[in-house]
């Protein structure tokens, strides 16, 4: 075989694996992410067709709001006298059952929220730790998502700051939640973030809080990012959005 015949070789042979790399990567970053929101919207119509046909629970009392946003002052004391359920039903594994809305991404940005933090549930929303509270509830309500790839639900999640409101509905409860610092890394062995009282918080006894988690660097996984938040505000769906939604 002449020399001019293995560089042709040679040469097809590049140019077809960089097609294929270049086809991987617009797989990679632009298909999982129709996909993804495809996905998400699903499951968010899903929720609303369900919310539509069950009866609407008992409304929480009015919102009440704490008189401080620091993790070490009152952070502990729930908001308000809201009941929950004493035998609730439990959540189905990767099926949703919230939507959650973070201003500070833009006023558009709603995601489902679905049980349990398997590969494909996060490949349709976000992730709930399974055993971690529910929302409103005491303990920590701790929640995945992918930073980048299918949808980049977290993207923009070194922009969160102290005072930033994440919003959570179930049904029949608006439950806003309060960032109380900037994000947090750590690796994903630092299993305490996801605690009943979660480990560098600042959090100190047992309060109403809720942790975001997700993937750093922006396009690895060496490492984690940590928002922690705790319950600020309740308000009844029946009462309409929060103002934190109404801009």
């Amino acid at each position: 075989m002449s020399v001019r015949v293995v560089v042709r070789t040679f040469s097809e042979l590049c140019i077809t694996v960089g097609a294929l790399i270049i086809l991987f990567v617009v797989y990679f970053l632009f298909w999982t992410g129709v996909k993804a929101a495809d996905a998400a919207e699903g499951e968010i119509e899903t929720l609303r067709s369900q919310w539509a046909q069950e009866p609407m629970a008992p409304a929480p009392p009015p919102a009440s709001r704490e008189t401080s946003a620091s993790p070490e002052t009152s952070a502990s004391q729930p908001p308000s006298s809201r009941t929950p359920d004493p035998r609730p039903v439990p959540y189905r594994a990767g099926k949703p059952f919230a939507t959650m809305h973070i201003p500070r991404f833009g006023p558009d940005w709603e995601w489902p929220v679905l049980e349990n933090t398997a590969v494909t549930t996060l490949q349709k929303g976000l992730g709930h730790y399974s055993g971690t509270a529910r929302p409103g509830d005491t303990g920590n309500f701790a929640v995945a998502g992918h930073r980048r790839t299918y949808g980049d639900p977290f993207k923009d999640f070194p922009r969160l700051r102290p005072g930033d409101a994440v919003v959570v509905n179930d049904g029949t409860t608006w439950f806003t939640y309060r960032v109380v610092k900037k994000p947090y890394r750590t690796v994903p062995t630092d299993t305490a973030v996801v605690d009943p009282v979660p480990r560098g918080s600042g959090f100190e006894g047992a309060g109403r809080y809720l942790t975001l988690t997700t993937c750093e660097p922006e396009w690895g996984s060496s490492h984690r990012l940590i928002a922690w938040a705790h319950l600020d505000a309740t308000r009844p769906v029946s009462d309409g959005r929060p103002p934190e939604l109404s801009g």
